[in-house]
């Protein structure tokens, strides 16, 4: 999937709450690739960097897979055409949620 464009429909954008853990606040837009499901039977979500407003849909190309090797789903990291991070970038990114999980960042 890496190297893939994709489109996402943002439903926690930038600067929200997660709607069940009132306490986790997004610092980056989160959300879904419509029809591609995941792991746990949902549509496969997806971080988006490289984005610093808030937004609704976004299309990018997906730099990185988050691999939760204690969960049922990976997540995708998902960039602007043409713009990359390193794993440790990435980690500083999604640490907000990925710190209660062990996961490998594949590049």
């Amino acid at each position: 999937m890496i190297g893939k464009n994709v489109k996402v429909i943002v439903d926690r954008p930038l600067g929200s709450y997660h709607p069940k853990h009132k306490d986790l606040y997004y610092p980056i837009n989160y959300g879904y690739v419509p029809d591609v499901m995941g792991g746990d039977g949902e549509e496969q979500d997806a971080y988006i960097l490289g984005v610093d407003t808030p937004i609704k849909e976004f299309f990018g190309t997906v730099i990185a897979i988050i691999h939760r090797l204690d969960d049922v789903e990976d997540k995708w990291v998902v960039a602007p055409a043409g713009m990359s991070f390193t794993k440790e970038e990435i980690l500083q990114e999604v640490k907000f949620q990925e710190q209660y999980f062990k996961i490998e960042i594949e590049i």
